[in-house]
C-alpha cells in the first residue's frame, strides 16, 4: 500500500517537468520554411478564379489531385518581367489507365483576359505508358503601360490553370500530382519606355500576397455644372417630365404642320358670286 502512495507521489512530482517539456518540444523549428528562406511548396490549389491560390515569390507547388479537375494558381509580376510557368504532371500508373491523356497550361491576366505564350509547349498528350508530362508557358514582357484594347501583360496578377481536355471516361478521378514552377527573367530596369503609367496593378488577389504593386488611391472624379444632372434617383423623374412635355410639344407641332402644311387656316377668298352673275349671252335671257 505504501508503495503505491509513493508512485503516485511520483507522478505528482513529474507532471511540472512534463509541462516545462511540452513548449520545449513545440518550439522546434516548423518545416514551412527551408533554412535557406525558400517558402515552402504550396500543397493546395484553387478550384475557380476566385479561389486560386496565391504563391509568394520564388514559391512553387506541389499538389497530389485528381484526373479531370480544375487546377488554379495565382502569381505576382512586376514591369520588366518575362515570367515563365513551367509544370510536370505525374499520371496514375499504367495499369490503371484506359488510354491516352491531353493536359493544358493557361494563363490569364489580372482581367482574366487570356495571354498568348511566345514559347513552351501548352498541350500535351501522354500515351498510357508514359509516367511524366511536362508544359510551360512563357508570356510576353510586362509592360508598364497599355492601351485598354491591346490586352498586352500589365503588373499585376497572373492566374494559371491546369485542366485535362481529353481523357477517358473511365480514368477521370485517378489519382496525379502536379509540380508547379514560375520563374521571373528581368525587373523593372528592362522595362520599355511607354510614354505613360499604370496607376494601379490589375485586380490585386482577394487573398493578399500575389501583387507585387501598390494599389492607388481612388482619384475623386470632377465634378462639373451639369453633373448633378445626371445623378440621383431623382434626375429619373425629372428627364421623364421632360420627355413627356417634349414629346406633347413634337404631337402637337406635328399636327398643326400635317393639317395645315403653309402655316396658316384656309380663308375664304371673296364671296361667292350670286348664281347665273357670271353668265351671259342667251344663257343669261333664259328664265
Amino acid at each position: 500500500m505504501r508503495t503505491m502512495i509513493r508512485g503516485a507521489f511520483g507522478a505528482l512530482a513529474l507532471l511540472p517537468a512534463l509541462a516545462l517539456g511540452a513548449p520545449a518540444a513545440s518550439a522546434a523549428p516548423s518545416p514551412s520554411a527551408s533554412a535557406s528562406g525558400t517558402p515552402a511548396p504550396a500543397t493546395k490549389a484553387g478550384t475557380s478564379f476566385l479561389t486560386a491560390v496565391n504563391l509568394s515569390p520564388n514559391q512553387d507547388a506541389n499538389v497530389a489531385v485528381s484526373t479531370g479537375d480544375y487546377l488554379y494558381w495565382a502569381f505576382g509580376a512586376s514591369e520588366g518581367q518575362t515570367p515563365t510557368v513551367s509544370l510536370s504532371v505525374n499520371l496514375a500508373p499504367a495499369n490503371d489507365r484506359h488510354g491516352p491523356q491531353t493536359w493544358s497550361v493557361e494563363v490569364f491576366d489580372g482581367l482574366r483576359r487570356r495571354q498568348a505564350c511566345t514559347a513552351g509547349t501548352q498541350n500535351a498528350t501522354a500515351d498510357q505508358g508514359t509516367a511524366t508530362l511536362a508544359l510551360d508557358c512563357t508570356l510576353r514582357e510586362v509592360r508598364t503601360w497599355a492601351e485598354p484594347w491591346s490586352g498586352d501583360p500589365l503588373p499585376g496578377t497572373y492566374y494559371v490553370r491546369l485542366s485535362v481536355t481529353d481523357v477517358p471516361q473511365p480514368d477521370l478521378g485517378l489519382a496525379s500530382s502536379v509540380r508547379l514552377h514560375v520563374a521571373a527573367k528581368g525587373d523593372s530596369d528592362n522595362a520599355q519606355p511607354e510614354g505613360g503609367e499604370l496607376k494601379a496593378p490589375l485586380v490585386p488577389p482577394a487573398g493578399g500576397g500575389a501583387s507585387t504593386a501598390k494599389a492607388a488611391a481612388p482619384v475623386a472624379e470632377e465634378e462639373h455644372w451639369y453633373t448633378g444632372w445626371f445623378s440621383g434617383w431623382n434626375s429619373r423623374w425629372y428627364w421623364t417630365i421632360g420627355g413627356g412635355f417634349l414629346a406633347a410639344l413634337a404631337g402637337v407641332l406635328g399636327y398643326h404642320l400635317t393639317r395645315h402644311p403653309h402655316g396658316r387656316r384656309p380663308g375664304h377668298h371673296g364671296t361667292v358670286p350670286p348664281q347665273g352673275s357670271h353668265h351671259s349671252g342667251s344663257y343669261a335671257d333664259r328664265p
